[in-house]
């Protein structure tokens, strides 16, 4: 039992009802935090413990293969469950394949050391078919 008052202290509790209620800590919560023990630090940076939903735990993974893996690993990890929560809150695991994430992107800065054309036209050396496109392109507009 002390091991669930170690992941209990480290959630973070809901709002007070009234100045005296006690702090509110649900069944989700301290599965989704018993999560990393039970899966041990390793693991758990590949993967996270996102819902609780009636009793099945979603855990999301990086990729296919760490889903087949950790699959394969479940009925482990129920047990490391029962042990740090007790038996009844988490009654399966189901594993999620989360898109990769893409990295912020810098907004790219206007070049200023080459020639700004007027018109795209004047890119085209041969001057018949620079007056071509230039045609053909008032005919679209």
């Amino acid at each position: 039992m002390q091991r669930a008052s170690q992941i209990i202290g480290r959630i973070s509790t809901a709002p007070k009802r009234s100045s005296n209620a006690a702090p509110v800590i649900d069944s989700e919560q301290v599965a989704c935090a018993a999560w990393a023990r039970a899966v041990g630090a390793r693991l758990a940076k590949h993967t996270h413990a996102a819902k609780l939903v009636r009793g099945r735990l979603v855990v999301e993974v990086e990729d296919e293969t760490w889903k087949r893996n950790l699959f394969s690993l479940s009925r482990h990890v129920m047990r490391n469950l029962e042990k740090f929560i007790g038996p009844g809150i988490v009654t399966d695991i189901e594993f999620r394949v989360l898109p990769p994430r893409r990295e912020p992107q810098r907004a790219q800065t206007l070049d200023l050391s080459l020639p700004v054309t007027a018109d795209e036209a004047d890119g085209i050396e041969d001057p018949v078919l620079r007056r071509l496109y230039r045609t053909s392109r008032s005919k679209l507009a």
